[in-house]
């Protein structure tokens, strides 16, 4: 598994691992643009709540790697710019750790972010009523606030023995939700969460929803790379649900749940649109990844100039809070 977590991310950083035929869709939206704003730059404010933590900015680093050596370096330097900066951070799947002692080493973060929002992460095709002590185990190793669930179907058929059993996910789920003691989130990895599942979760305790949508990198073509060298099921590689579409179709169907944004999610004024169109918060992975392996202060600087962008989206349409950008909305072009 540490070899494979390699592969991913070597695969990642060179790799033709983009949407080739679909996008996020937030190209069809347009942040309404207001000549006399009565904002002022420098009193933006961008913070928010979420799930029981300040974030200074609606952003959360995206889940991405654990396991491999590497992991260890791309996690504590994403850590340290979360914490210079006030967001929030996902970590890649913790199920490396249920077995390899040896591989908590590269989800250790708390040291350098002691009070930033950490959100654990196991994937759903792993989660049993059994599992939940090791759970228990390791989101307390690591000192995560919460757990992202990720379910992931179509990657996980694209990958070399990968989990492809899901019946009865959707039952175990609602029962560890209910148990665990941590706040739950349920993400996608990259193809959507939309209408038709969102709907089976309106009787489940979740925290958060992360519609992870189409348009970004997709992970059934980062899997084909690291199992054949190659692009063998073109149409896979590009089905998902956009971003856009599955943000709306989420909003819409489980209207008190917060909703988190991602998928494509590249510049400031692409999370100005998610926020305006319903999301509580944005997270970006991908992007994030080069500048993690150079230094925190790289990953620090890429954040900083997205949120800078973010504020700039505010002020130009005359939005000093987040409420206020949601109460604008966007304009279809």
């Amino acid at each position: 598994m540490e070899t494979r977590k390699r592969r991913h991310i070597d695969v990642c950083l060179d790799g033709d691992v983009e949407y080739h035929g679909v996008t996020t869709g937030f190209e069809r939206y347009r942040l309404p643009y207001n000549a006399l704003t009565q904002t002022s730059l420098g009193r933006i404010d961008l913070s928010c709540e979420f799930l029981g933590k300040t974030l200074a900015a609606p952003v959360l680093i995206g889940a991405m790697t654990g396991g491999a050596e590497l992991s260890g370096t791309i996690n504590r330097n994403l850590a340290t710019a979360a914490h210079r900066l006030g967001v929030g951070m996902m970590l890649g799947s913790q199920r490396i750790m249920f077995d390899n002692d040896a591989a908590a080493d590269s989800f250790a973060v708390r040291d350098v972010a002691p009070d930033a929002l950490l959100i654990g992460n196991v994937g759903l095709a792993q989660l049993t009523a059994d599992v939940v002590p090791a759970l228990h185990r390791v989101l307390d190793r690591v000192g995560a606030d919460a757990l992202a669930v990720h379910t992931n179907p179509l990657q996980e058929a694209m990958q070399h023995e990968g989990d492809t059993d899901f019946s009865g996910s959707l039952a175990r789920l609602r029962e560890v939700t209910g148990s665990l003691g941590y706040p739950v989130l349920l993400k996608e990895v990259g193809h959507g969460i939309g209408a038709a599942a969102a709907a089976e979760l309106v009787d489940c305790r979740l925290a958060a929803v992360d519609v992870a949508g189409a348009g970004g990198t997709s992970w059934a073509r980062v899997e084909q790379l690291v199992r054949y060298g190659e692009i063998r099921h073109p149409a896979l590689g590009d089905w998902g649900i956009p971003t856009a579409r599955a943000l709306l179709e989420v909003r819409r169907t489980l209207p008190d749940v917060p909703v988190v944004a991602s998928g494509g999610i590249r510049t400031g004024m692409d999370a100005a649109k998610a926020l305006a169109m319903g999301a509580d918060v944005v997270a970006v992975a991908r992007p994030l990844l080069k500048p993690a392996i150079d230094s925190a202060d790289a990953a620090t600087d890429w954040l900083r100039r997205f949120i800078d962008e973010l504020r700039i989206c505010l002020h130009g349409c005359g939005a000093a809070t987040l409420t206020s950008l949601r109460r604008r909305g966007v304009e279809e072009v």
